[in-house]
């Protein structure tokens, strides 16, 4: 059959609907211009990815709509966010203890210690500026006895974190509805633990979320608390999920409380899109809230 007559049928067919061509996936358009006085980060839940699923496409996208960094993400992840011009911005958990088994019971120290050291290490040959940790849980340990462990911890540590200039950052979470007997589950509680502390690199993870739950009038606290907090997290208030309009915080006010206050550090966002919403669209839109 000559070319001619072969595109001819091949034609034919397309209208007689017997043959149905994929369509070329056009580019996504760049994202606009950011005004950039927030640092926006991201995790694997706002992709909806499963733990151990491959994030090429998901930095590519991130990167594509301005973002800056990509919380939790362990090494063997590094060299693809640097791909795409991404930071590893959280260190994930494990060297810091895990949420129920952390810095505020002594018998832990040893190992975590023995953890954190070279994770500091590592981070900082990696430009990895922060390594998360948690208070753990009470157990039946008074609030104020959790608080002087965790002191004597990160007192200890500080020094090698302050030398490496990697940021130790604890996580305020919710003891109310998603971790029930978590310690470090009020400002004032992990104020006290910093100030105590005194270091430029052990600072609070304010997520944004759980402080909503637990104690309210998020600008007042970031503003009056604001030397302590090293790193933020987003979340939609019910239900963890998009921060859009859907959800009961004001998050472009946040966000321009916390860039009118000079924040440099990463604002990530760490919610959960609701099922059967495009992630990309919601991401997207998220972005634009917190772009103040």
């Amino acid at each position: 059959m000559r070319r001619r007559e072969f595109l001819g049928a091949v034609t034919a067919s397309l209208v007689a609907g017997r043959t149905v061509a994929p369509a070329a996936q056009a580019t996504p358009p760049p994202a606009p211009p950011r005004k950039g006085r927030i640092k926006q980060g991201v995790t694997r839940g706002v992709f909806a990815l499963p733990r151990g699923a491959a994030i090429d496409d998901s930095c590519r996208e991130a990167a594509r709509l301005g973002i800056k960094g990509f919380d939790l993400i362990g090494p063997a992840d590094w060299p693809t966010l640097k791909k795409y011009g991404l930071v590893p911005s959280m260190y994930p958990g494990g060297p810091g203890g895990s949420i129920a088994v952390a810095l505020n019971r002594k018998e832990n120290h040893e190992k975590l210690t023995g953890l954190l050291h070279p994770a500091i290490d590592e981070a900082a040959a990696n430009a990895v500026p922060n390594i998360i940790c948690f208070s753990g849980n009470r157990n039946g340990m008074a609030d104020a006895e959790g608080a002087d462990n965790c002191v004597a911890f990160l007192n200890a540590i500080k020094a090698h974190a302050e030398d490496k200039q990697v940021t130790i950052c604890m996580e305020y979470l919710n003891s109310k509805v998603n971790h029930k007997d978590y310690m470090f589950d009020h400002i004032a509680w992990g104020v006290d633990v910093m100030k105590r502390v005194n270091s430029p690199r052990v600072k609070i993870l304010y997520d944004i979320y759980h402080a909503q739950i637990m104690d309210g009038d998020i600008v007042r606290n970031i503003r009056d608390h604001f030397q302590w907090i090293g790193h933020f997290h987003t979340g939609g208030n019910p239900g963890r999920k998009e921060i859009d309009d859907t959800q009961e915080l004001n998050y472009r006010f946040v966000m321009q409380a916390i860039a009118d206050l000079g924040f440099t550090g990463f604002v990530t966002h760490e919610y959960s899109p609701t099922q059967g919403h495009d992630p990309i669209a919601m991401l997207a839109k998220a972005i634009e809230i917190c772009d103040v």
